[in-house]
């Protein structure tokens, strides 16, 4: 008899509680979602042991690139971090269920202003975060990004879209891409998983301006941006929470 793998956990935009207290607590604002349809042959390679590509009903899975401004780190009980300040991120990320079911981001990478915390995510968390220049600007309802990493072949990126009106709710395409709860991390030889927990995204759609990336490319998707993203979506924020991993 073969063994059959659990279906994977229902998507929500509601989050469970967090199994343990909090040890992150960050705002993330002014989030830009581009996302891309590729085969799932395309991220499995690309993802840790213990998980496989998560698939939206037409058997596709997704590549994406989110740039947002984090701000307002904490460490529970303690307060906001001061000198860790406002500064931008952008990451590319895929999509994975492990072999319980568990939905969750895996990260190919994550560019960020500032060193310190590069640093320290990098080498305490396992994240590839990379150190980057990077900024952003809105003027109405235009939001723009612009990185460059500081680091190996130094990609870039300038992302800009216009934020159109009206709310995205009861999408399920929008609830899988970004009703998100969890991330798997290969660290050490093993495979951990932290969860998350914050208010559903305030979700908006967006229609794209300006792509010229490159760090799809250095990600392992080169040829992706060449084309136009499938979906793109945009919200104003929020306050998320991460509890220690399992």
């Amino acid at each position: 008899m073969v063994d059959q793998q659990p279906a994977p956990e229902p998507v929500s935009t509601a989050a469970r509680p967090l199994p343990s207290r909090a040890v992150i607590q960050q705002h993330w604002r002014d989030a830009v979602f581009l996302h891309w349809r590729v085969d799932p042959a395309e991220v499995a390679p690309w993802l840790p042991a213990g998980t496989r590509p998560d698939t939206t009903p037409d058997g596709a899975s997704w590549v994406g690139l989110i740039p947002f401004v984090l701000e307002r780190t904490r460490f529970p009980p303690l307060p906001v971090v001061p000198w860790l300040g406002t500064f931008v991120e952008v990451n590319v990320r895929l999509y994975a269920v492990d072999d319980e079911g568990r939905r969750s981001v895996v990260f190919r990478s994550l560019d960020a202003q500032h060193l310190l915390p590069v640093l320290a995510a990098r080498l305490g968390l396992g994240l590839p975060y990379r150190w980057a220049r990077a900024r952003a600007e809105r003027a109405g309802d235009v939001v723009s990004y612009a990185v460059e990493r500081l680091e190996g072949a130094r990609p870039r990126s300038a992302v800009e879209v216009r934020v159109e009106d009206g709310a995205v709710v009861g999408d399920p395409l929008a609830d899988f891409l970004t009703a998100r709860w969890a991330m798997h991390v290969h660290r050490l030889g093993r495979t951990r998983y932290w969860r998350n927990e914050h208010e559903a995204w305030p979700l908006q759609r967006a229609r794209l301006l300006r792509l010229d990336d490159g760090l799809l490319a250095d990600a392992g998707f080169p040829g992706l941006a060449d084309r136009a993203p499938d979906s793109v979506l945009y919200s104003s924020g929020v306050t998320t929470r991460f509890s220690g991993p399992s």
